[in-house]
């Protein structure tokens, strides 16, 4: 896997749990046992996906005396965004060409 922030933050992404896990802290932290319950795996599982999230800058985990919480850190999504942004200039360019020929056809059927 290549070292770059971005690559490692797609690859964490890359696995629905994660992206499941992901979804979950946005709402508030959690601990492993909370967020373990909706998967169908063991809590050493999704210990194991924790730890990609972490290494990934993804989350959190605090510590509140027995309770280990886990949060969202949004922040390499960040990155992810501003590197999805550079495509919207390329499906806008398509959109409006589209938009450009139904126009055409419309017109050219509206004349026959």
């Amino acid at each position: 896997m290549a070292d770059d922030p971005l690559s490692i933050t797609f690859a964490a992404l890359a696995d629905p749990t994660r992206r499941a896990i992901l979804a979950r802290l946005a709402e508030g932290a959690a601990t492993v046992k909370e967020l373990s319950e909706p998967f169908a795996m063991s809590g050493p599982a999704v210990s194991k996906h924790l730890r990609v999230l972490e290494r990934a800058g993804l989350i959190t985990r605090g510590r509140d005396a027995q309770w280990r919480p886990c949060m969202l850190d949004a922040t390499p999504l960040r990155e992810v965004t501003l590197w999805a942004d550079g495509f919207r200039r390329f499906w806008d360019d398509s959109y409006r060409r589209l938009d450009a020929y139904l126009e055409r056809m419309k017109e050219q059927d509206n004349g026959h």
